[in-house]
């Protein structure tokens, strides 16, 4: 068990899992009004209850199948053989003692096999039977291969019965049963909810009897939490890539178009100019104001002044056409970039890509920024 623990959480990567299907099998009945047509539905409901009357009154039964506790349930080797191949196998090696085939199905409760038996004469289930022994059902359905019991057990867990309480004890069932959709749906949420999961019993046990299980989803906890901060740093990045954007878009449009925020002082706007969309243009206003009024306005004097600089020429870097362009220093900016050397160049060119990146992944289209 502790060796399969790597099969669920290999190279420590949660997939999504695909759709949840429906229920493969209804339960005991249909509701009274599931059809009112006769023929089919009539039959298969008559042709269902032949089969739990032959299972309950065990008519020429010839097998006796040994519970745990001294519980004895007699069943027919036909009916058993056809449903399941390994009880099949089984019975054929089997002697008879008397009128009974003996074999013995423990290490579950004795309701539990019987109505895991039940389910072999009907292919139907009881719902409260399946909500108290759905972990016995799929252990039973995996040991004795019936695949349709098995898929209505998982169908039940994932759907219904899945706890922080048993989810522990669900995922070693899981890979014990060979269920690997059940597996990494338990896995996403004991990832979810780690703290609280620790806290159950099913935890406690499973440190003990399965380590290697244990060792497996907490080095899976400690990966998710670094994709998780690497997701976060990534966003935050990605962030400061369109607010740079928004900011060159801000700069364009306030010294191509003007803006009732900020001017420019030679440009005439009309009255019925649109008030301004951009929200950095507030930003920007504050660094011009400040960089037209700062004594200290060499490059790298002051940190505001030096924010401005960096602003004028990263937009130089991603203007196309600075002969027309009339944001300040443009052209100047791109001569200078032929005598800088080529480690900041390309700099300088890696944080454009990253800026224009961020941009087209944003789904927003772009400002024209080389347009006079």
């Amino acid at each position: 068990m502790a060796c399969e623990g790597s099969l669920v959480i290999a190279n420590n990567v949660s997939p999504v899992p695909p759709p949840i299907p429906s229920c493969p099998e209804s339960s005991k009945r249909p509701a009274a009004n599931a059809s009112s047509t006769r023929g089919y539905n009539s039959v298969s409901m008559s042709g269902t209850d032949l089969w739990e009357r032959l299972f309950n009154e065990s008519y020429r039964a010839d097998v006796a199948i040994h519970t745990s506790n001294g519980g004895i349930i007699y069943s027919h080797a036909n009916i058993l053989g056809m449903v399941s191949p390994v009880l099949k196998s089984i019975l054929t090696k089997s002697r008879r003692v008397g009128r009974h085939r003996p074999i013995s199905i423990r290490g579950v409760p004795h309701e539990a096999v019987r109505a895991f038996v039940r389910y072999l004469y009907s292919c139907s289930y009881d719902p409260d039977e399946m909500e108290d022994f759905v972990l016995h059902l799929l252990v039973l359905s995996h040991a004795y291969a019936v695949p349709h019991l098995k898929r209505a057990c998982e169908w039940h867990l994932e759907r219904r019965m899945l706890t922080i309480e048993n989810v522990v004890d669900v995922i070693q069932l899981a890979l014990l049963c060979d269920a690997p959709r059940l597996g990494l749906i338990c896995h996403r949420l004991i990832l979810k909810n780690f703290t609280a999961v620790c806290m159950t019993g099913g935890w406690r046990d499973m440190k003990n009897s399965h380590p290697m299980l244990e060792k497996g989803l907490l080095q899976s906890v400690v990966k998710e939490g670094t994709r998780q901060e690497e997701r976060t740093r990534k966003l935050n990045e990605r962030k400061m890539y369109l607010q740079l954007y928004e900011a060159m878009e801000a700069l364009v449009h306030i010294c191509r178009d003007g803006c009732r925020t900020i001017g420019p002082h030679d440009k005439a706007l009309k009255e019925d100019q649109d008030p301004c969309n951009y929200s950095s243009c507030k930003q920007i206003e504050l660094l011009v104001r400040h960089f037209a009024s700062c004594k200290m306005r060499v490059q790298g004097g002051c940190i505001h002044c030096n924010r401005m600089w960096q602003l004028l020429e990263l937009h130089s870097h991603l203007c196309a056409d600075s002969d027309v362009c009339k944001v300040p220093l443009c052209s100047n900016f791109k001569e200078k970039r032929m005598t800088k050397e080529k480690k900041d160049d390309i700099k300088w060119r890696i944080l454009v890509r990253k800026i224009l990146r961020s941009k087209s992944i944003s789904g927003a289209p772009f400002f024209s920024l080389d347009s006079p």
